[in-house]
């Protein structure tokens, strides 16, 4: 409980964005052997695709205010 503690203080430290809930599946994932590394693309990834989703939405409805 401690160690998860530090591991949450330094992930506030260095912006992570991760809550207390990703923090913990990213912890559980790696003590099952998935690389830091691995774990670390997939939440670049999915970061990246939902700005791009939200990008869309709001060119969309950009696109149909015009339209009105």
């Amino acid at each position: 409980r401690e160690m998860f503690k530090i591991l949450l203080e330094i992930s506030k430290l260095l912006n992570t964005g991760l809550d207390t809930e990703s923090l913990t599946y990213c912890i559980r994932l790696c003590e099952r052997g998935v690389s830091p590394e691995g774990i670390a693309k997939v939440i670049i990834d999915m970061r990246n695709d939902v700005k791009a989703y939200k990008r869309q939405v709001a060119e969309s409805k950009g696109a149909a205010a015009k339209e009105s």
